[in-house]
Parts: structure tokens; sequence; C-alpha cells
């Protein structure tokens, strides 16, 4: 960059937004890390700000929670870049930030590249996912009860994270939950609904989707998070393409604040569109070694095909215990072995985890003291105190 290089401050940058000399600027590049998170606001407005002046904004972040990362994607930050930086990576952002955004083709394909808006919806919601990388590691109980965590809205404590107490006063989100596994998909069991012939009419003919088609397709559970369960048969995972998928995630952005997929553990072509469209996702491993060559194998597949395999939030279920001072030491050696950071831990819940989903019924209604309930309700609300903190600033 040679001296078209310069170095602000946060509030400065805010400042420098507004003088004559910012109107030539093509992007930021925002360096955060665990200290920072306690101003997201600050940080938030900075990237408002940003967008709003036609500036791109790059987010290079280190040791940052998958919560704030979410919070500030959510803002509007065009690229993440880990630090410490992986070799060309943040030359690679630059150059794909410069590019000009693309055109829908015609009027028809206009609604795939809307988030808001079209006649769909007036929601901006956001996309968490979770993909299994072995099998029984947990991705469908995740998706499951973070979705029902997150549909009974902030903790009612009037404490929490410091928030005001009228924050609490504000409505319990609106959560989507969709189950893309198409062949052995189980959202619907674990929740005890019903699989319906109208899945598969969506998504053989997503074209011919809109609201009132896709409002039939979803199952309601307590009157709490809207489902679309996976279809009555087993089907190919290729039945959908890349663009029903789209269409599918558009559409339920503009009707939710909150849309939960649960994926198949097969990496087929459209996962690379549910990677781009997601905020957070979370990717479910073990203390084994199927886990291990696994997650290598994702991420060579996505570094080849350059995508963005930094959205990858590492999940570790069934975790050693706090006292198992051995078991954190594999814990550590995995990590570093793999070159990833497992930002979550999740204990063991047990056979109840198993019995309640058995029974149909959700970890926070059945076993409220389970241990994994009780991570799964912190992650949710983590989410949650962030987004409620996001809109208050907003208004």
């Amino acid at each position: 960059m040679g001296d078209k290089w310069g170095d602000l401050g946060f509030a400065e940058a805010l400042m420098f937004f507004n003088q004559p000399e910012a109107e030539t600027l093509e992007f930021i590049a925002m360096a955060i890390d665990a200290e920072d998170e306690e101003n997201l606001v600050l940080l938030g407005e900075v990237i408002t700000q940003a967008r709003a002046q036609g500036i791109k904004v790059i987010l290079i972040a280190e040791d940052v929670s998958p919560a704030a990362l979410h919070q500030l994607l959510r803002k509007g930050a065009d690229e993440f870049v880990p630090y410490p930086l992986p070799e060309n990576e943040l030359a690679a952002a630059i150059s794909r930030i410069q590019q000009p955004d693309p055109e829908p083709e015609n009027e028809h394909d206009g609604h795939i590249m809307t988030r808001t808006g079209g006649g769909k919806g007036d929601r901006n919601g956001a996309v968490l996912v979770c993909h299994g990388l072995s099998g029984g590691s947990g991705a469908t109980t995740l998706a499951v009860n973070i979705a029902y965590e997150l549909s009974a809205g902030p903790a009612k404590t009037g404490k929490k994270r410091g928030r005001k107490k009228k924050a609490t006063d504000a409505p319990p989100p609106k959560v989507c939950l969709l189950d893309l596994d198409l062949q052995y998909g189980s959202v619907g069991t674990y929740l005890d609904l019903p699989r319906r012939e109208a899945v598969y009419e969506l998504l053989s003919d997503t074209e011919a989707m809109d609201a009132d088609v896709f409002r039939q397709a979803l199952l309601g559970f307590e009157d709490r998070i809207s489902v679309l369960t996976a279809p009555t048969e087993m089907l190919p995972l290729d039945l959908i393409t890349q663009d029903d998928v789209q269409r599918i995630i558009d559409m339920a952005r503009s009707h939710f604040d909150f849309v939960i997929i649960d994926m198949p553990k097969t990496i087929v072509q459209w996962t690379e569109t549910v990677l781009n469209e997601a905020q957070v996702y979370f990717a479910l491993i073990e203390m084994d070694m199927r886990s291990a060559q696994n997650t290598q194998r994702l991420k060579r597949a996505l570094q080849a095909e350059e995508l963005p395999v930094e959205k990858l939030r590492y999940v570790l279920n069934r975790a050693p215990k706090f006292t198992d001072l051995s078991g954190r030491q594999r814990v550590k050696r995995l990590a570093e072995t793999l070159d990833i950071a497992i930002e979550l831990q999740f204990p063991d819940g047990g056979r109840q985890v198993t019995q309640g989903a058995d029974h149909g019924v959700p970890l926070g209604a059945a076993i409220p003291k389970n241990p994994l309930r009780r991570e799964i309700q912190k992650l949710a609300q983590s989410l949650l105190d962030l987004d409620y903190a996001a809109a208050e600033a907003e208004a």
C-alpha cells in the first residue's frame, strides 16, 4: 500500500468517515482481539458507518468468540481473516472486495441476491449452521437445542452481562429450523414432528415458492420454532441445487430472526452456498481419529476451492471435564496438530440426552439442569445478548 495506508483508532475512524479525505477510501481493515469484545457496540458502529459511506470492511480477529464474530458479520463486514494471518490471505481478501458486485442476470433471478424485502418479508435473519464431521458428533442435538434456547428470548434476570432490565422486555426472536439432511434428517424425530409430502413438493420446485408455500411446508413446535423437516422418503442429496438452497435460505431469512440449518455429513455442491450464507458455521468434532482425519479433509477441500474456511467454528462434543488435566492436554494437542482453534467445548450429557431425543423433547424442557443443556443455553444467551444490544444501539 505504501503511503496510501493509514492507521486509526476506532473512535478516530468514526470521525474520519465524515471528512472529505474519506471520500476516496476503498476499504478498512479492522484488527480486533478478545479485549475488544467489551466494545462491540462501537465496533458495530464503525462497520455501519463504513458501509453507509460505501467503504468495504475486512475483519481481522484473534481469539474472538463466535458470538462476537457473528454480531460483527451481521453488521455487514465483507471479509473475515483470522490472525495470525495465513499466507497471502489478506491479499486475497483485498482482491475479492475490489471486484465489482455481481448483477442479477435477469429480473426473475434478482431475488436470489436480496436480503430483505422483495415481497417476502421484512426481516434479515442470522444463519447458524450445524455440521457434524463424524457420525454421532451431536450436530442435530446442537441444532435442535440452540433453536429451542434462542426461541425463549434473553434471560429475565435484568443484570445478565450488564444489560439493563428493559432489554428483557423485548419480544423473543422468531426462529426457523431447517433440516437439509434429505436422507437421514432426524430433526422431526427429535421434536416429535411428522414428515409431510409438502416438504418434497417445496424442494422439487423452489422457483414457484412464495411466502405462503414456504409457510405451509413448516411445522410449529410449541409455538416457538418453525421447522422444515426432512422429506418423508429418502432422497438423493443432489435433488436440490445451489439455487434451490439459496432461495430457501433467502425466504427463511426474510421472515425469521434466526435461521438454524442442520446439514448432512456429506459435502455436496450446495454446501458452498450454505457456507457462504452462514454467519457462524459450527463444525462438531469429538476426541477421536475419525474427527481428526475428517477435519483435515474438510479443510483441504475448502482451501482447494478457495472457500471461506475461516467461517468454521470448531465445537468439541463430549469434551473432557475441567478436572481431567490429561484430557485437556489431549484437546490442546489435537488443536495444535490440526492447526485449528477449538472455541467451544461441550460436556457429555449422558444417557439423558438420548432419552430426551427419543421422547421428542428438547433438553431445556426435559432435563434443564443437564450440563450439556446449560452450555448450549449459555451459547444461545450470548448470541441473544449481542443481538439485543445491537438492536438497542441502533434504536
